[in-house]
């Protein structure tokens, strides 16, 4: 079965809810059990019926389904946000003395997780260089836990050889866990990769309108998914169910808003990497792109994230250039319909050379209006860096 019929029926269970075709809003803590019995070993059923509502209801049981099917796994937890997936994991995974490894493309709220949090339960971090493949063989230590993952990066968009780097580790042991919200498990299947450990911010492609904060964890394995859901619900992790169901009803047009996304990128890209004031663009799916080859090889399609290198200019053009769009909004995320643009400050441990001697990086989403207003309101912007100098 193709992705896209796969995301119109996951999920759904008409014949269990009197032919409804969505899954209704369950809203519960409290469930009631026929027999003394039942309630006594309700936990021992956790993993599979509803036994109290910090475990979820049939809602959120629904899209963990949907997940699971279309990240090609075994079991899904869905999780208050992306920033939640990777934090739980991290704490499943690692405990005081281990060792984890990090791309140095990782974003921001990944690197924060390892240098507070991590480092206050006494895990160390490290950083590794995201064209690294079979050599990250060189960064992993005798207390190497976990090595995380994030292809393409979402400020720096190198990508990674997640095959070359997942058969090492499966080859000392360690575990792989990977932020692959960019690509959405519609453009890249990284439990199919050998990672172990998908993690998506729903809130961005999964959900797909600015407007649910969620985030979804993906494996094959039973032991390391009862591990992390028994971590996330200790920790208090409940996800609201009508959450839940907007997200459901976003995964039903995922494949034709991405297409479209990657459409639109596409032609904004070509028109930025035709300008005077631009020194490069970053994006997987262009053919200039030092990741290409690997992107051609291992995703399906690109979405509508990249990177833009100025010239250099000072702040006042770059502000000129970015304020005042009428279509290009400020602001944090991606991933919705609308179209966005912010100045970007890549944090790397080992940049060669430094970033900021690169020229100003801008990062842009291409939401789903027509790409032809999108950049007249680019020219209006540019016109308004030139008057800044």
């Amino acid at each position: 079965m193709f992705d896209d019929t796969r995301l119109s029926r996951a999920g759904t269970d008409s014949d269990g809810n009197s032919g409804i075709l969505n899954p209704p809003v369950y809203r519960a803590s409290t469930i009631h059990f026929p027999t003394i019995e039942a309630f006594d070993t309700r936990f021992e059923r956790r993993f599979d019926d509803v036994v109290y509502g910090s475990y979820g209801t049939p809602t959120t049981k629904a899209l963990e389904a949907a997940v699971t099917e279309i990240e090609n796994g075994s079991r899904s937890i869905v999780l208050a946000s992306g920033t939640a997936a990777i934090t739980l994991s991290f704490i499943a995974c690692l405990k005081s003395g281990d060792h984890v490894l990090v791309t140095d493309s990782a974003y921001k709220s990944t690197r924060t997780l390892c240098e507070t949090l991590m480092a206050r339960l006494g895990v160390e971090a490290s950083y590794f260089r995201p064209d690294a493949g079979s050599a990250i063989e060189d960064d992993i230590r005798p207390e190497t836990r976990l090595v995380f993952l994030e292809s393409p990066g979402s400020y720096t968009f190198e990508v990674q050889d997640i095959p070359a780097i997942t058969e090492v580790c499966r080859r000392r042991g360690v575990l792989t866990a990977i932020d692959n919200t960019w690509a959405s498990p519609l453009f890249f299947k990284p439990l199919d990769h050998g990672v172990d450990i998908s993690i998506q911010a729903a809130t961005k492609y999964l959900c797909g309108h600015s407007d649910v904060m969620l985030g979804t964890i993906a494996v094959k394995d039973e032991t390391l998914y009862r591990n992390i859901k028994d971590v996330a619900t200790q920790f208090g992790n409940n996800v609201s169910p009508g959450d839940c169901y907007l997200a459901l009803r976003g995964m039903r047009t995922m494949g034709v808003r991405l297409r479209q996304h990657q459409e639109t990128a596409l032609r904004l890209v070509e028109w930025f990497a035709a300008r005077p004031e631009v020194a490069e663009v970053i994006y997987p799916a262009w053919p200039s792109d030092p990741g290409h080859e690997i992107w051609k090889r291992d995703f399906y399609g690109a979405s509508g994230l990249f990177g833009v290198v100025l010239n250099p200019a000072s702040k006042a053009a770059v502000a000129a250039l970015v304020e005042g769009r009428k279509h290009f909004r400020i602001g944090a995320s991606w991933g919705g319909f609308e179209s966005l643009m912010i100045p970007a400050y890549p944090t790397r441990s080992f940049a060669t050379p430094p970033w900021d001697e690169r020229g100003p990086l801008l990062r842009v989403h291409a939401g789903l209006e027509d790409s032809r207003d999108l950049i007249e309101d680019l020219e209006r912007g540019f016109d308004g860096f030139h008057s800044a100098g």
